[in-house]
This record gives structure tokens, sequence and C-alpha cells, in this order.
């Protein structure tokens, strides 16, 4: 009896612990293609809009999320509400108006504006030009010369050149500070309280185009943050870029261009500074809306270490709806937002079938990424459960493309980014679950300090990692079609998207049901 007690005790043992796996295979395999691209297919079309904060199209999408997350049977935890909503300031450039001695000049083509101003009407019959805007010993463009409350123009490149072909300043084949810089210059006259400064490049010619994206885009931030970011920048002069034909216009005033002055200021050594009866109207600035968008949040009890909080999150926003074009964003980050749904159904459904976590998880779908992960940020100062009571972040932001990396390799694989520089067992973990479960190749290309494009820091679970909270971020790569219309979803890989998906569930229900609590190096 007592030898076979002993083979038959290893039997059992075996079989008790291919059970548990395969309870927890069984939910894993919750997670299919069929419901992946139905996430997406809801997310990423024609009807959500690009997902745009502060546009229509993002409440249509964090309503189809609080449905999903209702429809799985997590609660509510913002006070009975799926959302926990922030209020968001938008900044706008206007340009309704620009004119030079009653000549019109349109916005993108001829000028473009560098300011966050809040001033609105601009009017002067005369404009001081101030040659090439140095203020220095040797040479001075502003002697003698009032800027305050003026309109100022200058060109914004460059120094004065000797006979001999020297640069004046540095008497060498050197330019000095003043000439390398495109910032001193203007920084300089900031000082002296000019009202606008008109700045002339040769540079401003490849930026101008009225179909540039970033002279249309907004600025968002958080409402609470605002106040003294605003009455800061309304302090200070606008600076307006403009095209050697705008500044040949106001030249023309004084009979000169800039061809004309730049080589009597060479051939001088002197200054040609003067005040240029020239008219200029505008009507300019900043215009500024409030509104709100949610966070979308799901909580999952658990049933032995509730106050144990592992937090999976996605961002769900994109760049919306720029000039008339749908930035779909399939993979940023719709991907990511299906995953946090299969994860949210999963687990949901483990729960009722009495295999639940042990500890809690708050699933949250985060807004304003895009802005500077502002949806995050703005949580980790807000949180619904306390922090100290979150023991891992794990964030999924694009997990849908082959990225440049892997073209010629295989495709088998995730970057996995954080995780060791917070949790060496939170490494470990995911380490081991990728072995058992999944057999990715996890890619560390990305996990290093030193690493040029820092997307350690450029997706949500940076905040939590700001607060001393372990993270891990899952990330399948940059692709061609990163943050353009034609990130879209026929070209997702879905066998991919769910495997990636499946190593995510898997960590975190190690995580979420280990005895012991996960080490957190960020507290050592």
């Amino acid at each position: 009896m007592r030898n076979i007690f002993f083979l038959i005790l290893p039997f059992l043992w075996s079989c008790a612990i291919a059970q548990k796996q395969d309870v927890q295979t069984k939910y894993a395999d919750l997670i299919t293609e069929e419901a992946t691209y139905a996430h997406l297919e809801k997310l990423a079309t024609e009807e959500m809009e690009g997902r745009g904060t502060g546009q229509p199209g993002i409440k249509k999408a964090a309503q189809y999320i609080a449905q999903e997350f209702e429809k799985y049977g997590l609660s509510a935890p913002v006070e009975g509400s799926y959302f926990q909503e922030i209020s968001f300031i938008e900044k706008k450039l206007t340009a309704d108006k620009f004119e030079i001695d009653h000549k019109a000049f349109s916005y993108g083509k001829d000028f473009y504006i560098q300011t966050q101003s809040n001033f609105s009407d601009f009017n002067a019959d005369e404009i001081v030009f101030v040659g090439y805007g140095i203020q220095d010993e040797t040479y001075n463009d502003l002697q003698n010369l009032d800027i305050e409350g003026k309109a100022v123009l200058l060109i914004n490149e460059g120094e004065p050149i000797a006979p001999n072909g020297d640069f004046l300043l540095s008497g060498s084949n050197t330019p000095s500070e003043w000439g390398r810089s495109r910032f001193k210059k203007i920084q300089e006259l900031l000082k002296l309280n000019p009202k606008i400064i008109l700045s002339y490049d040769s540079r401003n010619k490849s930026l101008l185009n009225e179909d540039r994206e970033e002279f249309h885009r907004s600025q968002i931030s958080l409402a609470e943050n605002n106040t003294a970011q605003v009455k800061k920048a309304t302090e200070q002069a606008p600076i307006i870029h403009l095209s050697k034909e705008a500044a040949n216009h106001i030249l023309s005033g004084a009979n000169t261009t800039l061809e004309k002055v730049t080589k009597e200021i060479n051939s001088t050594g002197k200054p040609q500074s003067q005040v240029v009866k020239a008219s200029l109207t505008a009507e300019l600035g900043v215009k500024e809306e409030e509104f709100t968008n949610p966070n979308v949040l799901g909580y999952l009890e658990g049933s032995e270490k509730k106050d144990e909080v592992l937090i999976i999150t996605a961002h769900y926003d994109h760049e919306g709806i720029i000039n008339g074009e749908i930035y779909f964003g399939a993979d940023d980050n719709a991907s990511g937002t299906s995953g946090i749904l299969n994860l949210a159904k999963s687990f949901s459904e483990a729960k009722k079938a009495g295999d639940g976590p042990k500890r809690s998880i708050l699933f949250i779908a985060f807004v304003a990424e895009e802005k500077g992960l502002l949806g995050s940020k703005y949580y980790v100062e807000n949180p619904v459960i306390p922090l100290q009571k979150s023991i891992v972040n794990i964030n999924m932001d694009m997990i849908g493309r082959i990225d440049d990396l892997h073209l010629d390799k295989s495709p088998n694989y995730i970057h996995t980014i954080g995780a060791k520089r917070s949790s060496g067992e939170l490494y470990e973990i995911n380490e081991t679950a990728n072995k058992k479960y999944t057999q990715l190749d996890i890619d560390y290309t990305y996990d290093k300090d030193e690493e040029p494009l820092q997307l350690f820091k450029r997706s949500d679970q940076y905040s939590f990692y700001q607060k001393n909270i372990p993270i891990i971020f899952y990330f399948s790569g940059l692709h061609p079609h990163y943050h353009t219309p034609e990130d879209t979803i026929d070209k997702i890989d879905f066998p991919m998207t769910v495997k990636r998906t499946k190593l995510v569930f898997h960590t975190a229900w190690e995580i979420a049901n280990r005895d012991k609590k996960l080490e957190n190096n960020l507290l050592k």
C-alpha cells in the first residue's frame, strides 16, 4: 500500500498541475481572431472618425468600450459609472486676416505662426526693421532703437560678412553664436517686449505649405494645469515666420529688398535698421475651447487579495480627422484596445465559472495618449483606487502589425519594455509564461536606457512608472503607416495580434493568482 501510494502521489500531483494549466489555457483560448476583428471593425472604421480627442468619434468609442465592460459583468468603479470624465482645453491657431499695406497674405502659404498668445487684433502704421537682430558689443542692430510694443521685422539667419569673406563678429570663417542659432536672436528680441515679431529665414520656404498638417493641428492640455501656462504665454509676443515675398513687400516701403539690405550691411559693416512706413493689420492668435472626454474603466474584484490591484491598460484615442482625412488608428491603438477588451472578457468568464483571479483587476482605456499621455497622467493624479494598492501596470500599445525591424525575419515576436527595470520578478513571469504558452521571440531592442526613440516614455505605462508602480509595455513596433491615414484594419496581422494578447493574458493570470505579491524594484 505504502509503495503504491508513493507511486500514485506524483501522478495525482502532475494531473493537478496539468488541470490547472488547462483551466488557464481554456480562458486564454477565448481570445480569438473573430473577437479581435469584431472590436477593430467597430473601433477602426469610419463610424469612429479616427477617435480624435475632442472630436465626436471619441465619445462613440468610449460608449462602445463601456458597453463591452458592462456586457462582461465588470463593475463601474467611478461612483457607479464606467467614465472618468476629464476636462481639457483645446487651443487652435487662427489667422483670419493678415495684411501688409492692404495686401492680403495667406496662412500656410505666405506665413505661419509660432505662438500661444491670445491676442486677436493688431494694427500698426509702421514696422521696425532690425536687420539681423544682433545685439553684440561689436555689432548691434538694435542700437538707439525702441521696439517695445511695436511690430519688428528681422532676418533670422546668418550674420554680417566682411569684404574679405570672414564673418564680421568672429573675424574668422567660423560663424559666431548669433549666426549659428536661429533662436538666440528671437530670445533676445523678446526681452525688449515687442508686440509682434516678423521673422524671415530662407528655410521658411521649405516649411510653408498650405496643406501642412502641423499648421492645422490644435494643442490639447489638461484644463486644471492650464491657467499658469496661458498667463505666461499671453505675455509673450507672437512670432510670424514670413515668406521672402511677404518680407520684401514690407521692405518695399523703404525702397529696398532683402538682397539689397544684406549687401549694404556686408559692404559697410554697419547696421541698416530703420523704421519702415508699412502698415500691418492682423487678426490672429489662439482660440480656446474647454471640453470633456473620459477614460473608460471596468473593475473585476478579486476572490482573496482584493486590495492588491493589477491595472491593465491601453489608450483608445488616435488622431481623428485631420484636413478632412480620417486617421483610422487600427494598430495605434485599436489593436491594444481590443487586447484589454479580450482580457476583460476572459477574466470575467473565469470569475463566473469560479476560477476568478485572487487579486482584483482594473481595466482602463485611456483617452488623450496622443496628446501627451494626458489620460494616464490625469488618472495617476486622480486614481479611482488608491495607487498604493496598485501592484503593476500592464500596457498594450500597437500590438497588431509586423514592424520594420522584423520584415525580413519571423513575425513571431513581441517587443516588451520596462519589466526588468521595475521588477525582476515581472520580467521572469513574462519570460516563463511565454516559454510555457506562446513561444514568441521577445525582443528587448527598445528596452534600453540609451535607446534613441525613448519608447519607454512614450506610452501610458510611463505615468505609472513615475509613481513607482512596476510596468510592462507590450508593443509590436513602428511601421510606415504609423500616424498616417493608412493605418487601417486590412493591414492588421490577426493571428499575431491574438498570440501577443494571449501572452499578456498568461502574464496577467500569473500576477493575479500567485501567492506572493510581486516585488517592486522601484521602491528599493
